[in-house]
């Protein structure tokens, strides 16, 4: 298979693992998470942000696609003329909106739709930050964040797919391998195959995932696994069902008992590997 063929069949084959455990999908899968994704635009140290600053030339337009709760957005915004925010879901523009009042930022706005469909123009430089992994048609989809950029096209890209560290507890838990979503050494690739030789920057890892507490822990990794009572196929009103959230319920408690530990106040999963946030730039191949 090409590059291509195989990133679509990553997402697919992770896709139908995920509709299997988890039952039908949420007609907006941030609608729980997003308040988390709320950041203050002024914040200082954030690596990503210093990085992508630095390759912005103040007054210019920004393209952010994905831009979820305006975590990149808003801060870049104090750098650029304005940035063109699209997202599908509305919860997360809900949260970028609130944030972008609150910071009294003007010159954001937003386009509540997916890519593809998304009618906005080109601007100086388009932006997609860890949304890639799970976009099964991927050449259309790169095709026109390169079409849509003047001057720099940029992906936030981990090395490793950002649930990784959780794929041990799948398996423990499911019975059955976790299927992985194709990451960055599956996206250098797929640009190959469009003709677009990118320049990589590698950050530092960002720490492994942690939690103020063991419930807080056992909650959020029970969503992300699927066997938490709010999934859908787990709040059937089916005594089967029932009996195997509760066997499910009880395999992870099993397996965090062992790997899960408290250090300095904060609980993390044994064993589990930092992820490196990439990025990926390329000077747009498009006329």
């Amino acid at each position: 298979m090409s590059a291509i063929e195989t990133w679509g069949e990553m997402v697919r084959v992770e896709h139908a693992q995920s509709d299997r455990m988890r039952g039908e999908r949420p007609a907006d899968h941030w609608s729980r998470d997003a308040p988390s994704f709320k950041a203050n635009p002024h914040r200082q140290g954030d690596p990503v942000v210093e990085n992508l600053r630095s390759r912005l030339v103040p007054g210019e337009t920004l393209l952010d696609v994905g831009a979820g709760g305006g975590r990149l957005a808003l801060p870049l915004a104090l750098t650029c003329s304005s940035v063109t925010a699209v997202e599908p879901s509305p919860s997360m523009c809900a949260v970028l909106r609130e944030t972008a009042r609150e910071h009294d930022i003007q010159n954001v706005s937003i386009v509540e739709a997916g890519w593809p469909e998304a009618p906005v123009e080109p601007a100086d430089v388009t932006l997609c930050s860890h949304v890639v992994y799970v976009v099964e048609d991927i050449e259309p989809f790169v095709r026109k964040l390169d079409s849509h950029a003047r001057r720099l096209a940029l992906a936030v890209v981990f090395q490793f797919p950002p649930q990784s560290q959780m794929y041990a507890l799948w398996e423990q838990v499911h019975g059955e391998q976790r299927h992985a979503l194709p990451s960055l050494p599956q996206f250098v690739p797929v640009l190959d195959e469009l003709g677009i030789r990118p320049e990589i920057t590698e950050l530092d890892a960002q720490p492994v995932m942690g939690f103020g507490s063991y419930e807080d822990a056992r909650d959020a990794i029970a969503r992300r696994i699927y066997v938490h009572p709010d999934t859908d196929a787990m709040s059937r009103l089916d005594r089967a069902l029932d009996q195997s959230l509760t066997d499910a319920m009880s395999r992870l408690d099993r397996a965090l008992d062992q790997s899960l530990h408290e250090h300095d106040g904060v609980w993390r999963i044994d064993g589990a590997q930092p992820v490196r946030p990439c990025i990926v730039s390329w000077q747009p191949t498009s006329p």
